[in-house]
């Protein structure tokens, strides 16, 4: 069972169109998003989440369509947007009384827990935290609730270095139960290199590819050559390339490369920023 399930999902505002857009996260599966500011990725997230009127296209969540148990649906769903939004007067003893109230599943003792790894203070009221402490509690909250699906946007925003790499391992001991799986958008694209199975590339609206991070960083190398030898190749198999100096950079298939020529691994944010720029 995948555990979403997106097939021609279409959104347009004056100047933007996002889509139609096909995406599938397998279940047990962490995929990224990745774009640039503008791309479409908070939009994505928030048609998924039903915040905002599509103008085409199905979603499947869990294997639910529209309308169906959209209450279990929401049981099931955790999720932490880019601006955690609790009332400013609550601290976090408060958010527990609220959420055990809103969640079935809410597990207080999980959730204490979580306060104590992330350092959170019970007295503090949110309009007090930095953003840092914000999304601290709010990826709390939505880990507490026993979800099976996390839907994340931006959740390692305002973190130091040291935290971001605890979430990111907090998201990993999540998935190790094969019915979880994760969809989050990051623009620090290392976060996302460290975590994820699947890769999404979004530009402008557009879904540019969407394969398996092993894959896609096996598949691909950067080739450094004349720009004769690089005219030789197969177009198809060349991403993107970069005159400089001492010659041309560019990604190509390994498979393509010819035999002894200077090559080097790639990075998912190399891989994207060429894309980017050949799109």
């Amino acid at each position: 069972m995948n555990a979403i399930e997106i097939r021609q999902l279409r959104k347009s505002y004056p100047g933007f169109d996002l889509g139609p857009l096909d995406l599938d996260l397998p279940q047990g599966c962490i995929m990224g998003l990745i774009g640039e500011n503008g791309a479409g990725k908070t939009t994505t997230i928030r048609l998924i989440l039903d915040m905002l009127q599509r103008d085409g296209g199905s979603i499947r969540l869990l294997g639910r369509g529209d309308g169906e148990d959209v209450m279990l649906t929401r049981e099931e769903t955790g999720v932490v947007l880019d601006e955690v939004g609790f009332p400013e007067c609550f601290n976090t003893r408060q958010v527990n009384n609220v959420m055990r109230l809103t969640y079935k599943n809410w597990d207080e003792a999980a959730y204490r827990e979580y306060l104590r790894r992330f350092d959170l203070p019970e007295g503090k009221q949110f309009k007090d935290f930095s953003r840092g402490m914000k999304m601290k509690l709010g990826i709390a909250v939505a880990l507490s609730h026993r979800p099976k699906l996390l839907i994340l946007d931006e959740p390692t925003s305002g973190l130091d270095p040291v935290v971001r790499d605890e979430v990111v391992e907090l998201f990993s001991e999540f998935t190790r139960d094969e019915s979880h799986s994760i969809l989050i958008s990051s623009h620090i694209v290392s976060d996302l290199e460290k975590l994820c199975d699947y890769i999404a590339f979004l530009h402008k609206g557009r879904l540019l590819l969407c394969e398996e991070k092993d894959l896609l960083l096996s598949e691909y190398c950067i080739l450094r050559c004349t720009a004769a030898e690089l005219n030789a190749l197969p177009k198809k198999t060349v991403k993107g390339g970069k005159e400089n100096p001492y010659g041309v950079t560019a990604i190509v298939r390994r498979d393509a490369a010819p035999a002894g020529a200077n090559t080097s691994p790639i990075s998912i944010e190399e891989l994207f920023v060429f894309m980017v720029k050949e799109a």
